[in-house]
């Protein structure tokens, strides 16, 4: 695989992360995300949260999507850094509004197939 079908390869797996984030579709989200792979942020009462991926699919498939809610995309993808042929960097922009995220990926390919291994995000609100 060269570099270009790498990169090819990871903005199809942030499509699906993003696309699922919008439908509220799990199945499409936890297509993206490793198993073991978790949400790390800092909470409103200024504490490390960690959400193991499950948790957080399980959230997902209990709330109205964005979709669903009639609420705009605002997905920007800011750079992605291929650092070596196992490991790459994303960072993001999406948003369910009022909340606006900004999102570090961090992926692996694992068995051939780029995973998110790790979501680190900071959240803003907005009126």
């Amino acid at each position: 695989m060269t570099s270009t079908d790498d990169t090819k390869a990871i903005e199809s797996v942030i499509k699906s992360y993003l696309d699922g984030l919008h439908e509220g579709d799990a199945g499409k989200i936890a297509s993206a995300f490793h198993p073991t792979s978790a949400l790390t942020s800092i909470s409103e009462a200024g504490e490390l949260a960690i959400t193991p991926r499950d948790v957080w699919l399980n959230n997902v498939r209990n709330r109205p999507s964005p979709k669903q809610r009639g609420l705009p995309r605002h997905d920007q993808v800011l750079s992605i850094d291929l650092v070596g042929p196992t490991m790459a960097y994303v960072k993001l922009k999406c948003a369910i509004p009022p909340r606006f995220f900004t999102d570090q990926l961090s992926l692996l390919k694992i068995d051939g197939r780029w995973q998110i291994a790790q979501k680190v995000f900071m959240t803003e609100l907005r009126d």
